[in-house]
């Protein structure tokens, strides 16, 4: 402790932050790097696996229509109504025929696209293996010169390609990060998230042992091809896991199992996503708002410790799969027919959740008045180069008031994740890591040096029966107010609602610190002796925010009792020294201070 505090920053970051990966995995994105770098990769959180049958519709998508009932049109419609009034722009059902832009729409092929990245294409992915150069080729060239070489070389091999069928050209077996989603619906994969809403993406049709094999694959391809980590200098390496609140303790248990048995790294440690996000601001006390694309949660940190009876979790987020604001936006859109006449289907094809999200990124934000704008859609048809089509959105501010008005967003498309599975509901802000787990009798050491086959090795553990986490269908404003009030007391309510942190993608939205300063204070109780609220600016990009947090604790922790080593972890499952979490975690704070102010 005494060289912590005489240290300086940057020889730390030398010292321990070369050989330290930051995991920070989210449902939609993982954000992952080496904790000496300034920002993390930010890749989609999927993969494509190929398949032996063409991918069908699959029942459940089909159930969209009728999951959103009549009554919840109406209040879908009233929530609109009521932003509307709040927006000071016309109702639903108010004539727009006196508005000042035509509603004619048209294809642009010829759309100059170079100077604005937003509006430019996205292209459908080469499932292909790449194909060896024909030696035929090579040897017809020898005697030209090197022009005549690159055109002879390239017609020979279109020539080629054209004359093999597809059970000789060899298809990639799976595909990960903003490829995969960029995977044509005809093509044979399927595409697999193994997160969602905050969980394991567990059902009847995704089992556990996928998931875990999905996982592993994608972070061992990061790994080796974007971070240059191959397995065998894993052991050389550490591994930060920074995990959302909503994660369940068997969740953690298998992640952990992922990193330090399959992707072989000799040791790590679990941090907590809202404390890493206080840390990575070089905060102390904050009421730390997770805004990510499928959960938004809430939860209070004071003295670098976070306040368990604090959490709340909210069922929506910025992305296209539940609750969401790129849905409403398209929504809107569609009743107010600015959308173009083009099939927009983001269940089956994910290069329209690409599109939508850019849209909703680039032009969504909180603000009085009648929000319209130029925009470029794309339509994605099967074996077709992508349609432009140039129109007018309207009433971009109405999708981002979905936070604070959740009835304006439609039900989740798929059904939750049963929670049967996971036996034991401890979680990461309770102090039970120190349980003494036996190990299993019937799992030899030689078990353990291949990919995660999803054994049930946790079964013979103790059951912690505590309450599971409950989600709240309350909107974002409330939920702060709830959770800093739960805190009992009133020195430290002051305190909280004048440090308010916004993390996620969502908390760029333009317009969002005022909306959410002024709908909090409104939120308040009236017998409530507050009469302030504050969001705090951001130090770093809120998305990575948490990630950095991570990084700055695994330097600072380096070699305490919460690291997990590789062979303790085999040998004797969890295995956490003396039990201590985040209790002295108040010494670690005061240097991630300096750290972020050097």
């Amino acid at each position: 402790m005494d060289y912590l505090k005489t240290v300086v920053p940057s020889q730390l970051i030398a010292e321990r932050g070369s050989n330290l990966v930051v995991i920070n995995p989210g449902s939609a994105n993982i954000r992952i790097g080496l904790a000496q770098h300034d920002t993390p990769l930010n890749i989609p959180h999927c993969i494509a696996r190929r398949t032996s049958q063409v991918p069908k519709r699959n029942v459940v998508d089909q159930m969209l229509n009728s999951q959103v009932t009549t009554s919840q049109h109406v209040e879908r419609e009233r929530a609109y109504d009521v932003i509307a009034s709040l927006m000071k722009i016309p109702f639903l059902d108010e004539e727009v025929a006196n508005n000042s832009f035509p509603r004619k729409m048209g294809r642009v092929d010829a759309f100059n696209q170079q100077n604005s990245r937003k509006d430019v294409a996205f292209s459908w992915t080469n499932v292909y293996e790449k194909e060896p150069m024909p030696s035929t080729a090579l040897e017809s060239s020898s005697s030209m010169n090197h022009g005549i070489i690159k055109e002879s070389m390239g017609q020979h091999r279109n020539t080629d390609i054209k004359e093999l069928n597809s059970s000789e050209r060899k298809f990639r077996e799976f595909i990960c990060g903003e490829e995969a989603l960029r995977v044509s619906p005809t093509e044979p994969y399927c595409i697999h998230r193994p997160i969602r809403r905050g969980h394991l993406n567990i059902s009847q049709h995704y089992p556990m042992q996928q998931v875990l094999e999905d996982l592993y694959a994608i972070w061992d391809w990061i790994l080796t091809e974007k971070l240059h980590i191959p397995r065998s200098e894993r052991n050389l390496y550490s591994a930060i896991l920074v995990l959302p609140e909503s994660f369940d303790n068997r969740e953690i248990k298998e992640m952990l199992s992922i990193v330090l048995r399959d992707l072989r790294f000799a040791s790590a440690v679990v941090h907590q996503e809202g404390l890493a996000a206080v840390f990575g601001n070089g905060l102390s006390t904050a009421c730390v708002v997770n805004m990510g694309a499928q959960v938004t949660s809430v939860i209070c940190v004071e003295d670098g410790v976070a306040l368990p009876n604090t959490e709340k979790t909210l069922p929506f987020g910025g992305e296209v799969q539940i609750l969401d604001i790129s849905r409403c936006l398209l929504w809107t859109q569609r009743h107010h027919q600015t959308w173009p006449q083009i099939r927009t289907d983001i269940l089956t094809k994910a290069m329209d959740l690409l599109m939508l999200n850019r849209i909703k990124e680039s032009y969504c934000e909180i603000k009085e008045g009648e929000i319209d704008a130029v925009a470029v859609v794309h339509s994605y048809e099967d074996g077709m180069p992508p349609g432009s089509h140039k129109t007018r959105l309207i009433a971009l501010n109405v999708p981002p008031m979905g936070l604070f008005y959740p009835k304006l967003l439609v039900p989740d498309v798929y059904p939750p994740p049963p929670r049967s599975w996971f036996n034991d509901y401890e979680d990461m802000l309770e102090d039970t890591w120190h349980t003494d787990f036996p190990r299993r009798s019937d799992i030899s050491d030689n078990f353990y040096p291949g990919i995660n086959v999803g054994l049930p090795m946790w079964e013979s553990y103790p059951v912690l029966t505590t309450k599971p986490k409950k989600e709240e269908k309350i909107g974002l404003a409330e939920a702060v107010t709830s959770s800093i009030l739960s805190t009992g007391r009133i020195d430290l309510q002051r305190k909280l609602f004048c440090s308010i942190q916004l993390i996620g993608g969502v908390a760029l939205t333009g317009g969002l610190i005022p909306a959410v300063e002024e709908r909090v204070l409104h939120a308040i109780p009236s017998n409530e002796a507050i009469d302030m609220v504050e969001v705090l600016q951001s130090r770093t990009n809120p998305t990575y925010v948490s990630w950095k947090g991570g990084a700055v604790l695994g330097i600072l922790d380096f070699g305490r009792d919460a690291w997990i080593h590789r062979e303790d972890w085999i040998r004797n499952g969890i295995h956490i020294g003396s039990g201590r979490k985040y209790k002295d975690s108040y010494f670690l704070q005061a240097q991630a201070m300096c750290y972020i102010n050097s």
